[in-house]
């Protein structure tokens, strides 16, 4: 029998309970210990779903800037208290020359990389599909050789030269993003192009909105999504750090395991072109097939593993930084997670 498909016959539906004591004594262990090794747009930097808000508090930040940042929430609904709440929404409509800076009330998606960020956004434009600014946030604590580490990773993709932006603990950026360190975290801010100066006006504000914000959850979970948790951890080679789980906007599952130094998570892309995306996939010579959805392949140069579910659905398990990762483990999370997203 291939070595998939008899992992395919023994695969069980994995564990379904919380795997909080595991995680607690690791963070004990490693002592939220940063050693980063990619960051800031850099290669493998992905674009995830969303995640739930960390904390529900009222719309009223506990610091009024000039200009509240407006927003209308439905009836009963509760904002998370992000720096997206609190920051001056005169201040990012006069410097980046926008005519609103409104909150985005829905939970914008999780950053997934290395770093992973928790995001909040501003909408920029009262058109559909106008400008945002993003601002993120690390989940997990940060350092000098953090933010070295994601300047040294975003150099490489040989964008638009970074410079020095003082701010914080220190940071860089260009004419549409900075990222700099403050009270050991790390923060980004994206938007439309502007300048360097522009964005560093941004991040002074969220400076000075910073204090008193809650910290990062560690633990925003599904509990559809544990059925993973333990191959999840065989691929990590341990426990998370953190966890976040949540949904994309078209309401399919997103699981999502964090440490230090890589990340695993699984989300769906919905695409009419599926079919023709999945071409030069399965001509790659680093693909290897799984018997799941209509096809399935697992690339053992990266790690990544797609899977076809009907003519319009691709199903996404990715591990971060990309690398070489023993096919059956990336199998065997397949098979866990596969009827989550193949049913």
């Amino acid at each position: 029998m291939h070595r998939a498909e008899h992992l395919l016959a023994t695969a069980r539906d994995g564990e379904t309970c919380p795997r909080l004591p595991s995680i607690m004594r690791t963070l004990i262990a490693a002592g939220l210990a940063v050693v980063l090794l990619a960051g800031c747009s850099g290669p493998g930097q992905e674009n995830a779903p969303s995640a739930p808000p960390l904390v529900s508090v009222s719309q009223t930040p506990s610091e009024t800037p000039s200009e509240t940042p407006s927003v209308t929430p439905s009836s009963g609904s509760k904002l998370a208290e992000t720096l997206c709440v609190r920051m001056d929404a005169a201040l990012v409509k006069s410097t980046l020359a926008v005519p609103v800076a409104n909150i985005q009330p829905e939970t914008p998606p999780v950053d997934f990389g290395i770093p992973t960020y928790d995001v909040c956004q501003l909408t920029l434009s009262t058109a559909a599909n106008g400008p945002v600014l993003k601002v993120e946030t690390s989940v997990l604590p940060a350092t000098k050789a953090t933010l070295a580490a994601t300047q040294k990773a975003y150099a490489a993709t040989k964008k638009e030269p970074a410079k020095p932006a003082l701010l914080g603990d220190g940071g860089y950026g260009t004419s549409t993003f900075v990222v700099f360190l403050l009270d050991g975290r790390l923060y980004r801010i994206t938007g439309p192009k502007a300048t360097l100066a522009k964005y560093v006006v941004l991040g002074q504000d969220a400076i000075n909105q910073a204090p008193g914000l809650p910290e990062p959850a560690l633990l925003i979970t599904r509990q559809d999504c544990e059925r993973g948790s333990s191959a999840a951890e065989n691929v990590m080679g341990g426990p998370p750090m953190v966890r976040r789980d949540g949904e994309t906007t078209l309401g399919d599952p997103v699981c999502g395991w964090v440490t230090s130094t890589n990340v695993l998570y699984t989300s769906v892309r919905r695409t009419p072109q599926a079919k023709a995306l999945m071409v030069p996939i399965r001509k790659a010579a680093t693909s290897q097939s799984l018997p799941l959805g209509d096809e399935g392949y697992v690339d053992t140069a990266t790690g990544r593993t797609t899977i076809r579910v009907g003519d319009d659905k691709i199903v996404e398990l990715v591990p971060l930084p990309a690398r070489a990762i023993n096919p059956d483990l990336m199998t065997q999370f397949a098979l866990a997670m596969a009827q989550l997203y193949t049913h």
